[in-house]
C-alpha cells in the first residue's frame, strides 16, 4: 500500500487522492484543449507519472497542489498539440469527428495561464507586483503611474523590469516552462 506514496515537500503525495481530487478537472481541461478522450487520459497520466517524478521539487508553500498539477498539464497539453502537429495521423487513427476539435491554445488555458500567472504575482515584492500589474496587465502609461505613486518614471521602469525577471524566476520556481 505505501508504494502510492511519495514524499512531498515534507510531507506525503498520496497519488491516489491527489488523482481523486483532481484527476476528472484535468481531463476535462485536456479534453477541451484536444478534443481527444484518448489523448486526454494520456495527459492525465503523464501530469501524475511527472508530478511523481517530481515530487521533491513541489514546495506547498509556493503553490497549491492543485496549481502545480495544472502548471505540468498545461506543458503535456503542449506537448501533446506539438505531437499532433508533426504527425497529424497520429490523430486521425483514434478521432472519430474533427468537428468537434477545438483549437489548441482557447480560453481553458488562457484560464490556467492566469491562475499560474496569479500564483507567481503572489510571490514577488509588493513595489514590483504593483509596477507588473498597473503597467502591464491593466495597460497603464508609465508616467500616469509613476505620477499616482510619487515616484520617478525611471524608478517605475526599474521596479518593471526586475519585477518581470522576479516573475520569471517564481514561474520557474513553480514548474512552469516557456
Amino acid at each position: 500500500m505505501a508504494r502510492h506514496l511519495r514524499p512531498l515537500g515534507g510531507a506525503e503525495l498520496d497519488v491516489r487522492a491527489a488523482y481523486a481530487a483532481h484527476g476528472p478537472e484535468l481531463y476535462r481541461f485536456a479534453l477541451r484543449q484536444l478534443g481527444d478522450g484518448g489523448a486526454a487520459q494520456d495527459v492525465v497520466q503523464e501530469v501524475f507519472l511527472r508530478a511523481w517524478r517530481s515530487a521533491g521539487a513541489y514546495d506547498p508553500q509556493l503553490a497549491s497542489l492543485r496549481t502545480w498539477l495544472f502548471a505540468i498539464a498545461r506543458n503535456v497539453v503542449v506537448d501533446e498539440a506539438r505531437r499532433f502537429a508533426v504527425r497529424p495521423w497520429q490523430r486521425t487513427l483514434t478521432e472519430v469527428t474533427d468537428d468537434d476539435t477545438p483549437a489548441v491554445g482557447g480560453i481553458d488555458e488562457a484560464v490556467v495561464d492566469a491562475w499560474v500567472v496569479e500564483e507567481a504575482l503572489r510571490r514577488i515584492g509588493e513595489e514590483h507586483r504593483t509596477a507588473i500589474v498597473q503597467t502591464h496587465l491593466r495597460g497603464r502609461p508609465h508616467a500616469e503611474v509613476a505620477a499616482e505613486f510619487g515616484i520617478p518614471v525611471g524608478t517605475l521602469r526599474s521596479r518593471v523590469f526586475y519585477g518581470l525577471k522576479a516573475l520569471r524566476l517564481a514561474m520557474e520556481e513553480m514548474g512552469v516552462e516557456p
